[in-house]
């Protein structure tokens, strides 16, 4: 659906440009998540806006939907490997966030 597409190849890049992000210390606010559990978290909540604004959407879809997101996890989590455990700073929930919305655009664009 969007794996192989090229909006995800550029989804990559935009993810590589912002690596320093993960590698500079930055302010950590009292209990913040660690990296991965907020890239989880938030992934997930714009997979449930997407589901529940595309009403249309087959149970096949929905499947194939969570399965190529869980590949962008994975992939997020191998290029983060070095960082995942580690407490989330403002910078990088910002960007986490940012980078969720635009998987979501994705998927946007390839069912519309």
């Amino acid at each position: 659906m969007v794996l192989d597409k090229q909006g995800y190849d550029e989804l990559v890049m935009y993810l590589t440009q912002h690596l320093a992000l993960f590698e500079k210390p930055g302010v950590v606010k009292a209990n913040a998540p660690k990296v991965l559990e907020l890239i989880e978290d938030v992934i997930a909540e714009h997979v449930i806006r997407l589901c529940e604004q595309h009403t249309e959407l087959t149970t096949e879809q929905r499947s194939l939907i969570v399965r190529e997101v869980d590949g962008i996890v994975y992939d997020l989590q191998e290029v983060l490997s070095s960082v995942t455990e580690q407490r989330v700073t403002e910078e990088q929930r910002e960007f986490i966030e940012e980078f969720a919305g635009l998987v979501k655009n994705l998927f946007d664009n390839a069912i519309n």
